[in-house]
């Protein structure tokens, strides 16, 4: 099966039981500060499942792109890949366990093929710490759903990772994990979750190769969640029920939501019937570039060419999505999978003659893409833009990955100081530093390298869970006046530049906005007066701020802008700052609307909230793109 089979399958199959399909969110986050990337389904939805009514309605799937920075040491072993597809269906207050379990087991069965004595499920030992009762409904639900299938399905308690490591299976189908493994927030952990961070346990499923033997490294027993490989993670269903509240503890939330993951590229293999997911057409076709590109073979380079795959592929979406090589935030996560790449390919030919003829394998990334891609071949990143950022990282690298190898082979030890001279001075990332030496059985003082780093400041390589601090669910408040503030600075700036420019895209964090728009030069020091001049006339004007829910064509009928490029609904919440020009609306809202956005939320309900906007800088953001940042005081 392919992956555009498997995909439509997913979406049919809930289109059936009631569902809409929605529009996937941009891999780079618009106005969510805790974090770095889209790296759930679940990410775009949590003002929804904190109770906050969707446009679509109450049953939602979808197809979501996502980016986990943290998984990119772990890529190289057949199944970790830090730019997947998740498969997500969601109830908001409607449907519930009685219902998800059943569809996902049908769904998995039927249409994807899987033997059903190959599947293993787990769910959630409670808590009682947090007062959270054991789920025996959920195994209930699963005992039921097996016994149809005449399969067996004994129940088996094994709560921590260590203890499950110790006893192994003991013939069990249905396991009980404490939270370390059976609960799903964005953070983690209960512990982990921020005020006002929705959670809840949850019920996961796994594959079982039997051709993978356990290896003991990893425990004495295997069980479904060892990472040796014998098991394989395919979905994920959470019964979002909870959120955090400020005394630490939790509260029940309004609805009891239903949010499932599953991971396209993971469910294709198993399909399959191959533990190898850089098997399935998602991956090879761009291997198959790469044993041309390198005139060597995957079976002979496995983890090497895992790596430049996962890692140009994920190159490439962040590319698309607007992200530019960087030692900062999202750019310096490119530029680290670009290095990476680099390394991988040296290793393989020995010189740097594959720089350009990365770009073909670029190509095939966006044509395996096009149902995704093709709403941007007008936007900031074309192909030919995209092609011109990885071949100039790549030869800006090139000198110094020559040197670097060079500067390895000269130490005979290598410590903490010396890894970091190597990150500083040739870009060498510390996980490629340690693979290289590890090749020569050494290994790196993490401690001391660690210490170094922190001395010169850089972004560590938790970045992107480091992000949660201080985000959007910590400072809300801030975080949405920011919010806010980029619509009338949308509007400012058609107003003062004129009405070619539009939105490419924008970052808030809890210090500041970042804003990027479509112009073709830098702003003067009056015009750029001017919009900071207006946007604060519009705050002092105590504008009201409104929404509504409609459907996409009498919004864009009404002028409502959206962000240039990106997929909506056919049904859609119009927010509107100053009046509505809908003439049928105008006894209910006087004026003409300063600004009128298709959008998300969540925004203030009046400009005065806003404080004085200043205008920090302004630059270039590529070719016809500026950016400007911008803070409220």
């Amino acid at each position: 099966m392919t992956s555009r089979e498997l995909r439509q399958k997913y979406l049919d199959f809930f289109i059936k039981k009631g569902h809409k399909v929605i529009p996937s969110a941009p891999l780079v986050p618009e106005n969510d500060p805790t974090t770095l990337f889209t790296s759930s389904g679940m990410q775009p939805m949590v003002p929804y499942l904190l109770g906050q009514k969707h446009p679509e309605g109450t049953r939602l799937v979808n197809s979501q792109p996502c980016f986990r920075a943290q998984d990119i040491e772990d890529v190289g072993n057949n199944r970790h890949t830090t730019l997947f597809e998740m498969l997500g269906n969601w109830s908001l207050g409607d449907y519930f366990k009685k219902e998800q379990l059943p569809w996902i087991f049908e769904f998995l069965i039927k249409e994807v093929s899987i033997d059903p004595n190959k599947l293993y499920v787990s769910v959630f030992a409670g808590d009682e710490k947090y007062h959270l009762p054991k789920d025996t409904e959920s195994v209930q639900i699963w005992k039921e759903l097996f016994s149809q299938q005449n399969v067996g399905a004994k129940e088996v308690a094994l709560d921590s990772l260590e203890y499950a490591a110790e006893v192994g299976m003991q013939g069990g189908r249905i396991f009980y994990y404490d939270q370390k493994k059976n609960w799903w927030s964005r953070t983690g952990s209960i512990e982990a979750m921020p005020t006002g961070e929705p959670g809840g346990p949850n019920s996961e499923m796994f594959y079982e190769f039997e051709e993978i033997k356990h290896d003991p490294k990893y425990g004495k027993y295997c069980h479904p969640n060892c990472d040796c490989g014998h098991f394989l993670e395919i979905g994920n269903s959470v019964f979002m029920e909870y959120k955090k509240i400020a005394d630490g503890s939790l509260k029940k939330l309004p609805n009891k939501n239903v949010d499932f993951g599953g991971g396209l590229e993971r469910l294709v293999a198993v399909s399959n019937k191959d533990a190898d997911v850089f098997k399935i057409d998602l991956f090879w076709s761009i291997i198959e570039e790469i044993e041309k590109v390198t005139n060597k073979k995957y079976t002979d380079n496995r983890s090497s060419m895992q790596i430049i795959t996962d890692h140009l592929k994920g190159a490439t979406f962040l590319i698309i999505n607007g992200v530019f090589p960087s030692n900062k935030l999202q750019g310096y996560i490119l530029r680290r999978l670009l290095r990476r790449s680099a390394i991988k390919f040296y290793q393989l030919t020995g010189d740097l003659k594959f720089v350009e003829e990365i770009t073909t394998i670029c190509d095939r990334i966006l044509e395996m893409y096009d149902w995704l891609f093709s709403i941007n071949k007008n936007s900031l990143q074309t192909k030919e833009q995209l092609h011109q950022t990885i071949v100039e990282e790549m030869k800006k690298f090139g000198s110094s990955l020559v040197k670097g190898f060079k500067e390895i082979e000269k130490l005979s030890e290598v410590n903490g100081k010396n890894a970091f001279d190597l990150y500083q001075t040739y870009g060498f990332p510390i996980e490629v530093t340690e693979e290289l030496l590890a090749e020569k059985g050494q290994k790196i003082d993490q401690e001391e390298f660690q210490v170094e780093f922190e001395k010169h400041k850089e972004l560590s390589r938790t970045a992107s869970t480091g992000m949660f601090k201080g985000g959007l669910v910590d400072q809300s408040e801030v975080a949405i006046k920011y919010h806010t503030a980029t619509h009338l600075l949308h509007a400012a700036l058609r107003q003062i530049l004129g009405e070619h420019v539009t939105q490419k895209g924008s970052n808030i964090t809890s210090e500041r906005l970042r804003f990027d728009f479509s112009h073709p030069e830098k702003l003067t020091e009056e015009q750029s007066k001017q919009v900071e001049n207006l946007v604060n006339q519009k705050i002092q004007e105590n504008l009201t701020v409104t929404s509504e829910v409609m459907d996409k064509k009498e919004a864009l009928k009404l002028g409502a802008l959206g962000l240039f490029g990106a997929k909506y609904g056919d049904k859609v919440t119009v927010y509107t700052i100053g009046g509505n020009s809908h003439p049928e609306r105008a006894e209910r809202v006087e004026g003409f609307p300063f600004s009128i956005e298709i959008c998300g939320g969540p925004h203030v309900k009046n400009t005065s909230q806003l404080g004085h906007l200043n205008i920090t800088k302004e630059e270039s953001a590529g070719s016809g793109v500026r950016r400007i940042y911008a803070t409220l005081i």
